[in-house]
């Protein structure tokens, strides 16, 4: 049986078509803050979204702006957000809504460490190099 994935008791298609008067007191007061007071700081990623829509283009949309707030109407688009080093592909579903494009693009990752090297130690000082 498939998983239903729902926001805050409401279906994929229930949110999709949801107005931003709507959508604000479904979300944390953090993010209701964020949207109304820096909104114009991603602008232009709201235009590349519009542009995107009305084009129904396939091809992820790049962004370097990691604290832009999950909007419904972002729902099945693919974006590239930038870490630091490399764009990461971030898919946008339902349980995503109300959280930052960064959460989904980590800027650093798991070290895996391995044996010490030479003279990592005082007991591999007397270790044969080869």
């Amino acid at each position: 049986m498939p998983e239903k994935v729902f926001f805050r008791g409401k279906t994929q298609a229930d949110v999709t078509g949801i107005s931003p008067s709507a959508y604000n007191p479904l979300i944390k007061s953090k993010m209701r803050r964020s949207i109304k007071r820096n909104g114009f700081s991603y602008k232009k990623l709201m235009e590349k979204v519009e542009k995107h829509k009305k084009l129904n283009s396939t091809k992820p949309i790049r962004t370097h702006v990691r604290e832009a707030v999950i909007l419904p109407s972002w729902l099945g688009i693919k974006f590239e957000v930038h870490n630091g080093k490399e764009f990461l592909p971030v898919y946008i579903s339902v349980n995503m809504l109300g959280h930052r494009l960064g959460e989904y693009s980590h800027t650093t990752k798991h070290v895996q460490h391995s044996a010490p090297g030479i003279r990592a130690t005082r007991g591999s000082k007397f270790l044969a190099v080869k």
